[in-house]
């Protein structure tokens, strides 16, 4: 394959969105490192990147695919990689089902039980990419799909899921739920035209904003709550120290930067909002995990 070949298969999954979720499987990683019997192997995390990499190529390729005359038909997304003739249905659907293939296969190398839930994955992964053509809540289903990496990741190290990890999942479900609503935020006018269901749509830019607010207020108790449990869960994890705190604070900031940058008059900071905001958000609140446990 050639490297122009390599970019477009690049965009056509938007490579550089793994910023979302991967943070927060590395973050749920080092917290299994820490359970009693667990030992760090570098082949282990191999397997769990690489089960990220082939989850995340099969859900956007599929909805690439699932989207391109809905893409086709819209302005801001006419350019992308299906509608534009760049890459052809047949060679994403194909580009879907081999990563979709790698991504059981290697989830059945780390244990019989990531092998199994790996099937369960893939529903949600590709399932939502049809959920706007039915509801208004197809936003959850976007949260549903990233939510799936920090439990996944912490299954395949110890074999279990604990309480804290079941409260960072919930966390990436609510943060990517309600900053998807913003993101769509852009086609509240295309989605009438097409009659395709999305909150915008449904309730207008202003109400959007508003139930995106409740969504992400939500953060401001399970993020506390997640740094709380993950050191009464186990004691050899303390997140309720500066490194841990300021992990949260940051977070949540980021998220308030992130309504801020816009109005129901002004948008032209959706992508800082959507893309930037919450990139660095993710990435910031992992280091910051990482300082508090290894310090």
């Amino acid at each position: 394959m050639s490297l122009s070949g390599i970019k477009n298969y690049a965009s056509l999954v938007k490579f550089a969105h793994t910023v979302f979720a991967l943070p927060f499987a590395l973050v749920a990683f080092l917290l299994a490192l820490q359970e009693p019997g667990v030992h760090f192997t570098w082949l282990l995390l191999v397997q769990i990147l690489g089960c990220m990499v082939f989850a995340r190529n099969a859900a956007m390729g599929f909805n690439r695919y699932a989207d391109r005359e809905i893409d086709a038909r819209n302005p801001r997304t006419e350019g992308r990689d299906i509608p534009a003739g760049r890459i052809s249905p047949r060679q994403a659907l194909i580009f879907t089902l081999v990563n979709a293939a790698l991504f059981v296969a290697v989830a059945w190398t780390i244990n019989p039980l990531c092998g199994g839930l790996s099937f369960v994955a893939l529903i949600i992964l590709l399932g939502y990419s049809y959920l706007k053509r039915y509801t208004w809540l197809c936003h959850f289903g976007v949260g549903a799909a990233l939510c799936i990496a920090p439990a996944g990741a912490f299954i395949a190290v110890t074999g279990y899921l604990t309480w804290p990890i079941a409260l960072l999942s919930l966390m990436v479900f609510f943060w990517s739920s309600g900053f998807d609503i913003l993101y769509s935020l852009a086609d509240e006018e295309i989605d009438r035209v097409q009659d395709l269901h999305s909150i915008p749509q449904r309730f207008g830019r202003l109400g959007a904003m508003l139930i995106s607010w409740a969504v992400h207020l939500l953060e401001f108790v399970l993020v506390p709550l997640f740094l709380i449990m993950a050191g009464r869960a186990n004691p050899a994890v303390s997140l309720t120290d500066f490194w841990g705190i300021a992990a949260g604070v940051f977070f949540l900031a980021m998220l308030v930067y992130q309504h801020v940058i816009i109005s129901p008059r002004n948008l032209s900071r959706l992508n800082a909002a959507f893309f930037t905001a919450n990139g660095i958000a993710s990435i910031v609140f992992c280091v910051l995990v990482y300082l508090a446990v290894l310090l």
